[in-house]
């Protein structure tokens, strides 16, 4: 019985993926890119850009985020499904964020 059982383990293949050392200069290399990332939010913070304001800085905190999620969660090294879950996470933000501005700008401001 055990040798059926031994032989049954030896033909499957491997369910675990392989781990990824990353090593301390890609870390580093991150940790300027996101302190550049501040500096450059610090920097747009006191342009007047009238109503892009709040979209510049959306647009680099989303660049951070990415950075963050790719790198420091190992989503980058990480299996297609996981890099699906992401996706599927990312996509279903999107769309309540969409209907929640659909229904925003929709909205009849002052004719009360």
């Amino acid at each position: 019985m055990a040798d059926l059982q031994t032989e049954h383990h030896e033909h499957e293949p491997e369910q675990h993926a392989e781990d990824h050392i990353v090593s301390p200069a890609v870390y580093a290399v991150i940790l300027g890119a996101l302190l550049i990332g501040t500096a450059i939010t610090i920097a747009a913070s006191y342009l007047e850009m009238g109503p892009w304001n709040p979209v510049v800085a959306i647009a680099i905190a989303c660049a951070k985020a990415t950075l963050v999620v790719l790198f420091f969660m190992h989503i980058k090294y990480s299996s297609k499904l996981m890099k699906l879950t992401v996706g599927a996470g990312v996509f279903t933000f999107l769309i309540l964020v969409g209907m929640s501005l659909s229904d925003y700008f929709s909205r009849a401001w002052g004719q009360w």
